[in-house]
């Protein structure tokens, strides 16, 4: 079978932005970490599988650092691309960034690193394309995912068969 053609990190890059609303707050008006790690893992889903053409599923979270908190009736963007591609995962970074609904700077809250690995209609990892890379900035990142997705394999515990 012929590999796919490879893919840029622009051409899977999704952006999407919420309305931080009461349902998604505790009851110090402080958004639940959970409503955010929910919509991270939908936006690098939607950036993995734009990469792969295929179904995929979440392997790890890897760091989901919490900077600082968001508040109900903030905007909130959720930004993720590709960092790495190998032959069926994808390390992808999600930053979050959060605004007042009445203006003012935006501010990092979390930054995350998801590995989604693509999957066949039996649920098995199935190939994907190679990520071409456009700039040195993208150059560094990758080889960055790449020592990351190494230390992952090292250091996760046995898989069952």
């Amino acid at each position: 079978m012929a590999s796919p053609p490879g893919r840029t990190v622009e051409a899977s890059r999704v952006s999407v932005v919420r309305l931080m609303v009461p349902t998604d707050a505790n009851f110090s008006g402080n958004i639940f970490g959970g409503a955010i790690l929910g919509e991270i893992d939908r936006v690098a889903y939607v950036a993995a599988v734009r990469h792969a053409g295929a179904q995929c599923v979440t392997a790890s979270f890897d760091r989901a650092d919490f900077i600082a908190p968001v508040h109900v009736g903030e905007l909130v963007d959720f930004d993720a691309g590709l960092t790495f591609a190998g032959r069926t995962s994808m390390e992808v970074w999600v930053r979050v960034q959060a605004e007042p609904l009445s203006g003012g700077p935006r501010r990092l809250v979390v930054e995350a690193f998801v590995t989604m690995v693509a999957v066949d209609a039996d649920m098995r990892p199935t190939p994907i394309p190679p990520l071409l890379l456009t700039n040195d900035a993208e150059r560094r990142r990758f080889e960055e995912g790449r020592v990351r997705m190494e230390e992952r394999r090292r250091t996760r515990g046995p898989r069952p068969r």
